[in-house]
């Protein structure tokens, strides 16, 4: 394939698996064949994907610790007339990586940037979360100093959308300790590992069961995606099981079904459908089903 094909002096952000190889898309092979470069952040790890599917594209460094020296080079090669595919480690360029610098450049620059979707972790983890996807904030990773984390954990106390997060292993088990010490043991977790490899792990649970159940996460390889449930107007309330039962009663008292019962609820608390109606088979004088 030529880069005849391809509009001169273009950016495109090029998507690259998160782990299984078979996820990259037709079209992401055929730009970074035709391109002039490769913007790549580590080469040795996207050398591996190049090998992979025989592309012999040239690469070039772009990381956190050389993206002032490169950006110049890479805009004045664009301003030149060549095409660049810029790619992270794994997933979309430029989402809690440093590609994000080159295309807010390439736009000041009015440089052409084209996006060549693949795969995020995040989204991949939400898809399958069993949490709320209809409104969602991503937050990426979180601070790494201790006080800075919390406080911004305090901030998103009352955030009523699903939360998405990225840690790394050895930071895994204080994130999760400052999750239920900040947003509370109840609230609802997916933890997403090694998604799309052999080993993929998807846990679901409470913050308070995830803590425990990752206390040895630092033995874990590769990184994690959190989902986590917003707040929601009871969840902060900390309802028990009778507190939930009573609230319940009364709503099946007012002529709702156990299913009609449980969804409404659903939505207030940070349990799921399913949990609540288990709840309400306990209640013995209910009426409808």
């Amino acid at each position: 394939m030529s880069n005849k094909s391809l509009q001169k002096g273009t950016l495109y952000v090029v998507g690259t698996p998160i782990g299984n190889l078979e996820d990259i898309t037709l079209r992401a092979i055929r730009i970074l064949q035709s391109v002039d470069v490769i913007a790549a952040e580590d080469t040795r790890h996207t050398g591996k994907l190049l090998h992979h599917f025989q592309i012999n594209t040239p690469q070039l460094s772009y990381h956190q610790h050389s993206e002032l020296t490169r950006q110049e080079r890479l805009i004045s090669q664009l301003q030149e007339g060549q095409t660049i595919a810029l790619v992270t480690d794994a997933g979309m360029p430029g989402i809690s990586d440093p590609g994000y610098e080159l295309i807010k450049a390439c736009i000041e620059q009015n440089i052409p940037v084209v996006p060549i979707p693949g795969v995020t972790a995040a989204i991949t983890a939400l898809s399958v979360s069993g949490l709320p996807t209809d409104h969602f904030v991503f937050e990426g990773f979180l601070p790494t100093k201790g006080k800075l984390r919390r406080d911004r954990l305090t901030h998103l106390s009352t955030e009523t959308r699903t939360l998405i997060f990225y840690e790394s292993p050895h930071r895994l088990l204080q994130t999760l300790t400052d999750l239920v010490e900040v947003l509370g043991q109840n609230r609802l977790i997916t933890v997403g590992r090694e998604l799309t490899k052999f080993y993929e792990e998807l846990w679901r649970g409470t913050l308070q069961e995830a803590m425990i159940y990752y206390q040895d996460s630092r033995q874990l390889k590769g990184e994690f995606t959190l989902i986590v449930a917003g707040c929601s107007q009871m969840s902060d309330l900390d309802l028990t099981e009778d507190q939930l039962k009573k609230e319940l009663q009364q709503l099946l008292s007012q002529g709702m079904t156990r299913s009609q019962a449980s969804k409404q609820l659903s939505q207030l608390t940070s349990l799921n459908r399913r949990q609540i109606y288990e709840l309400s088979l306990d209640i013995n004088d209910l009426l409808k089903d």
